[in-house]
Order: C-alpha cells, then sequence, then structure tokens
C-alpha cells in the first residue's frame, strides 16, 4: 500500500465531494454527545466513506492508461488568424467518467480558460475544439494537456498528463493564401471588397511582323503593314516575359505602431507575403528587401517553388528597429541587387509631410530605374476622432488637429504622385486586398 501511494499520490487529489462526507462524519460524531440514540452510526457513516474512498482509487488506478488525449494542431501558426486547434480525448475506462481537461497554451495569448468540462461513456471519443490568434511571430511553447478524471463516486480525481512541451513556430499570415491566389485568376473579385478589373490585351508580348501563313490567327492582322506590302502581314507574339516584383519592408520606428494586436510591420510582412504568392501565380518573379537604419534581409527575385517559403523563412524573425530608415542605402542595394527594370513595392509609413520630403529625395532616384509603389496607412484612430461630435473646447482642439494630420496624409499621395511615384495610403486591415489589387490594376494596364 505504501509503495502504491508513493508512485501515485502525486496524481491524485481530494474532491470537495469527499470533504463535504468527511465534514458530514464530524458532524456525527459531535452529535453523538447529545443524542446518545445515534450509538455506532458515526463509525459506521465513516467506515462506508473510508470503503468508498477505497474502491474509487481502486477502480481508477487499477487501468494505468485509463485515459487518451493528444492536441491536434498545424506544424506551424499563422500570424494574425484564427488557427484551429483540436484536443481529442478517449475514455478506455469500463464506465463513465467527468473530466476536466486543462490545455497550457503559450503565455504570449495570456488567457487562463481553456478549461473544459465534459463527460465520456466506456471507449467514447470527443473532440474539443477552439482558436488561438497570435499577434507576434516567433516560437510559442505549449505545455502539458492536463486532464482530471472523476469516478461516478466522484471521490477523488486522478490526474493524466499529456502531449508535454511542444514548440510551434509562428509565421508571416499564411492561412488565408489561398483567397489571396484566387484574386488573380477570379474576375468575381467583389466578395473580397474588391472591384472588378478589366482584363486588357493579351498575356503576350509584341515580336515582330511577318507574312501570312495558312494556320495563323486573323485577329493578329496587321492592316497597316498589309496595305504598304500589298501582302497579308501579321503580328506575332511571345508569351510575356516574367517581371520582377520585389516587397522592401520598412523595419525602422514608424513600423511599431499597434492596431488590433499586430504592428505595422506585421501588416507588411503579412502583406509581402500574400504579394509574393500571387505575382508568383502570375508567373512573376518575387523578391524581398528589408531595411532599417542598415540593410537587412535580401531574397533576390525568382519563381522556383520554393521562393515562398525562402521569403517566409526569412519574414520569420524580422522585428522592428528603434532608429530611423537609412534609404540611401537601400538606393544602392536595389541599384546593386535589381539589374532589371520591375515593380518595387515599398512599405514603410509617414506620419508628416516633413518626414516624408526627408525621404523623398531617396524615393525619386529608385523611381527614375523602376517602377516604385509606396505603400503607407491611415491613421484609423484619427480618423474615427475626426468625425465624432466635439462636446467641448478640448473636443474641437483634438478634432482640428486629428483633422490636420489626415489632410497632411492626403498631401503626401499628391506629391509623391506629383514626383511620378505610385502611392497606396490604406487603413492596416486593408493593406493587403489593398496592395494586391493595385498590383493587378497594374499588370492589366500592362505597365509591368
Amino acid at each position: 500500500m505504501k509503495k502504491f501511494f508513493q508512485q501515485y499520490y502525486t496524481n491524485l487529489y481530494l474532491t470537495d465531494r469527499l470533504f463535504a462526507a468527511l465534514g458530514f462524519c464530524i458532524i456525527l460524531f459531535l452529535l453523538r454527545f447529545f443524542f446518545s440514540w445515534l450509538g455506532e452510526i458515526p463509525e459506521i457513516a465513516l467506515g462506508v466513506l473510508l470503503v468508498l474512498w477505497f474502491i474509487d482509487i481502486l477502480i481508477q488506478y487499477r487501468n494505468s492508461e485509463g485515459i487518451e488525449a493528444k492536441r491536434i494542431t498545424s506544424k506551424r501558426l499563422s500570424n494574425g488568424d484564427e488557427n484551429p486547434v483540436q484536443i481529442e480525448v478517449k475514455n478506455k475506462y469500463g464506465f463513465k467518467i467527468k473530466l476536466r481537461v486543462i490545455d497550457e497554451i503559450p503565455f504570449q495569448f495570456q488567457l487562463r480558460n481553456k478549461d473544459f468540462r465534459l463527460s465520456l461513456q466506456p471507449g467514447a471519443i470527443k473532440s474539443i475544439h477552439y482558436n488561438l490568434r497570435p499577434t507576434k511571430r516567433g516560437e510559442y511553447d505549449f505545455g502539458f494537456i492536463r486532464i482530471f478524471t472523476s469516478s461516478p463516486i466522484g471521490l477523488i480525481n486522478r490526474r493524466y498528463n499529456f502531449d508535454g512541451a511542444k514548440v510551434l513556430p509562428v509565421y508571416p499570415s499564411f492561412i488565408h493564401l489561398g483567397k489571396y491566389e484566387l484574386m488573380a485568376v477570379s474576375r468575381y473579385l467583389t466578395e473580397f471588397g474588391i472591384k472588378k478589373i478589366r482584363k486588357v490585351g493579351q498575356s503576350s508580348e509584341f515580336d515582330q511582323i511577318k507574312n501570312y501563313v495558312g494556320g495563323d490567327d486573323i485577329r493578329t492582322i496587321n492592316w497597316k503593314a498589309t496595305a504598304r506590302k500589298s501582302a497579308l502581314m501579321v503580328n506575332t507574339y511571345t508569351d510575356e516575359r516574367a517581371q520582377n516584383i520585389y516587397c522592401m519592408i520598412d523595419k525602422s520606428r514608424v513600423m511599431r505602431m499597434p492596431f488590433e494586436g499586430l504592428s505595422l510591420l506585421d501588416y507588411a510582412i503579412n502583406a509581402s507575403v500574400a504579394l509574393s504568392k500571387v505575382a508568383m501565380l502570375k508567373e512573376d518573379k518575387a523578391g524581398l528587401i528589408t531595411i532599417s537604419e542598415t540593410i537587412g534581409a535580401i531574397v533576390p527575385a525568382d519563381r522556383k517553388s520554393s521562393q515562398l517559403g525562402t521569403i517566409m523563412n526569412v519574414l520569420y524573425k524580422e522585428k522592428t528597429r528603434y532608429l530611423e530608415s537609412n534609404l540611401e542605402i537601400l538606393y544602392s542595394s536595389v541599384r546593386t541587387v535589381v539589374k532589371q527594370r520591375g515593380l518595387l513595392v515599398f512599405f514603410t509609413n509617414f506620419e508628416s509631410l516633413s518626414a516624408l520630403q526627408r525621404q523623398l529625395p531617396y524615393l525619386k532616384r529608385i523611381a527614375k530605374y523602376h517602377l516604385l509603389l509606396v505603400v503607407f496607412f491611415e491613421n484609423t484612430e484619427l480618423k474615427a476622432l475626426s468625425t465624432e461630435p466635439a462636446k467641448d473646447i478640448e473636443g474641437i482642439y483634438h478634432q482640428t488637429i486629428a483633422e490636420k494630420f489626415i489632410y497632411e496624409k492626403k498631401l503626401m499621395v499628391k506629391e509623391l504622385n506629383k514626383h511620378g511615384i505610385l502611392s497606396v495610403l490604406t487603413p492596416p486591415q486593408k493593406l493587403t486586398v489593398n496592395v494586391i489589387n493595385q498590383y493587378l490594376a497594374l499588370k492589366a494596364q500592362q505597365r509591368i
């Protein structure tokens, strides 16, 4: 018996029902001093309780593996998205059992409510489902699945531990990549809040004019050349060459601003992954450059099947810095790395017109050699503040300042356009959709 308790006592817990029964027995013993007719009833009650307690221990511990449980998750979690988690529990006892299931989720979530109560018939299997939404990239440590069992007697709980320490990486958002792939091929984009884009031209480039031969598409006849040569002439086309699409991500302090749990850097990273996926689906080459006070990661543009995985692995551990970005170094890197003209999408943020003007000379140099699209963010809290009715003088002051900053953002768009630089001013939650939509529009207009 001593060896038995030494082996199992750490997993054995006394229940409230047992303490209530012990309290009842104590009361009986006390009452016997005043009511002699109780006789041996208190001893009998205590004896019955001890027997039931022993039986409860015996039936729960005679089966060394009375419960099976496992946690089912994907191999990695998607940042900013709802990630499904499933716990599957099986009852291997020969009687109905009550369970309390506690999942020790990573501390980053700061949640203490993953505590589930259920009951299982003999041999039954049940699944528990819940979602986790990480807001930071990195490694997340899961602890044990702790299960406390209770028999129909209910005097003790036995604890089981399953699925010990498990580390899952949180990658840039990838759950909704399928939705963004659909954007590249579907005309029915209104369900994503995106306008339809009329496709113009063909997915080919003009090559040369040649004499018509049997089998040539009559729709390609060049009537002007035919009139000059007095013979049927047709245009020939070659498949459109893949273009370089680079996402350039600013990691400076301006990207630390939080929105719905995610920083602007996280939104930019998620959008870059989605844009890279769509670009490769459109047979373009996707690349990556990160920048802060020094140049960060560089992934040369490519279309190989492993390119998206390479980009995600690079972005997995990127963090914001505390200094301002050095765009002079960015310009030098672009001239060195990007040999052919392409589309450069620069994710950054400007909070004032003067901040833009400090960086504008370098942006103009980059735009001289490439099609540059600058993506920066609306301050949605200021926008909400500007629309609220002011209740006092202080409210009017705050509203005026908010409107000033909103107006400055619009001036930034005009300033960039004046110098031939494309821009997207977007709320963080619509960043991915708006950037992909702009890319598809440029593609449809054959500007890249």
